[in-house]
């Protein structure tokens, strides 16, 4: 009698030790293992598709200083250059969707590629949940003042025009946002320009003064304190307005290209499927960062304007973006592996 007794007992044990087992996978354990609302609880990491020193990674650093005291961890920024941002993106796409691996980076990261990259391993609509866009960023075309013979673009475009592909600018890889800039002066102005691939800013601005290349298509944040130090000279902006570090400086519609424009932007997205609770906080975090009058003026004295779009309005513009510039490309005959 006793047996019976206690087989049913240790069978119960055993099938209750079984189902707390089989529990540890499943997804409703997951979920009260990892709730969203408990985020951040360890250091939340920025990967930068560039290298230090860049318009990019000053934005990045800004604003993690003010994440990581707002949010009471350690915020990180982890560069990642190559291929055109291509790589530092996809380790994004690619990382677990817990809200501890963030995208900072420019147009490029989630138009520009995506309209002319159709072997591009992701794909920025579907792969990066948007977060916030937090900056804009005016392109502007620079040549070295001390050698170069250009005073103005109408003086670069005609020595171009008469000397094709003698002309070399800097890019930051084929298809990047400088080289898209550059195909479309090529088409607005009627010329050939030479593109030269270089890993970031820092690089591309170091070999422009150096005199390896006679112009470069960079953001405002990267060329500004050349310009203001001299060492270089800034022919155009190749926004639609005018550049608040640069107020001298004429815009592509002003010198009657507008088919040349071209608006960068900044950006903070999470890998698709993070927790909607954690994008949340995310955002909010992020907005309360940029009213934050420190780091709008961090943003300004790299170039740019601080600006809080949300993530419905960043995916309609990421949308639009691509749509444009894929039309842009076609006519252009951009191609890009």
């Amino acid at each position: 009698m006793k047996k019976r007794l206690v087989r049913p007992s240790l069978l119960s044990a055993a099938l209750a030790t079984l189902a707390i087992l089989a529990g540890v996978g499943s997804p409703s354990f997951a979920q009260t293992a990892a709730q969203p609302d408990a985020w951040p609880q360890r250091s939340v990491r920025l990967v930068v598709p560039f290298p230090p020193g860049g318009g990019t990674d000053a934005v990045a650093r800004a604003l993690g200083q003010k994440l990581a005291t707002r949010l009471g961890q350690p915020v990180v920024v982890d560069n990642k250059p190559g291929a055109s941002t291509i790589i530092g993106t996809d380790s994004v796409v690619k990382a677990e969707p817990d809200g501890y691996t963030l995208l900072v980076s420019g147009s490029t990261s989630y138009t520009v590629n995506a309209a002319l990259r159709p072997k591009l391993p992701y794909d920025p609509l579907k792969d990066l949940a948007p977060v916030a866009i937090i900056a804009r960023a005016p392109l502007v075309v620079v040549v070295v003042s001390a050698t170069s013979p250009y005073k103005d673009l109408a003086g670069l475009l005609a020595a171009a025009k008469a000397a094709p592909k003698t002309i070399n600018y800097a890019t930051f890889g084929s298809g990047s946002a400088p080289h898209l800039v550059g195909a479309l002066i090529e088409q607005a102005a009627d010329v050939r320009l030479q593109d030269v691939p270089y890993r970031g800013s820092a690089q591309a601005m170091m070999g422009l003064i150096g005199g390896e290349i006679q112009m470069a298509v960079d953001t405002v944040a990267s060329a500004a304190p050349h310009v203001r130090s001299g060492k270089l000279r800034a022919l155009a902006i190749a926004g639609n307005e005018r550049a608040r570090a640069l107020p001298t400086v004429p815009t592509m519609q002003e010198l009657k290209l507008p088919d040349a424009a071209f608006d960068g932007w900044y950006a903070v997205a999470a890998p698709a499927r993070t927790p909607a609770p954690i994008v949340d906080k995310l955002l909010k975090e992020v907005e309360a960062a940029l009213r934050d009058p420190q780091l709008q003026e961090q943003i300004r004295a790299q170039g740019m304007e601080p600006v809080f779009i949300g993530p419905k309005a960043m995916h309609t513009a990421m949308d639009n973006e691509i749509g444009r510039y894929r039309a842009l490309a076609h006519r252009a005959k951009i191609v890009v592996d």
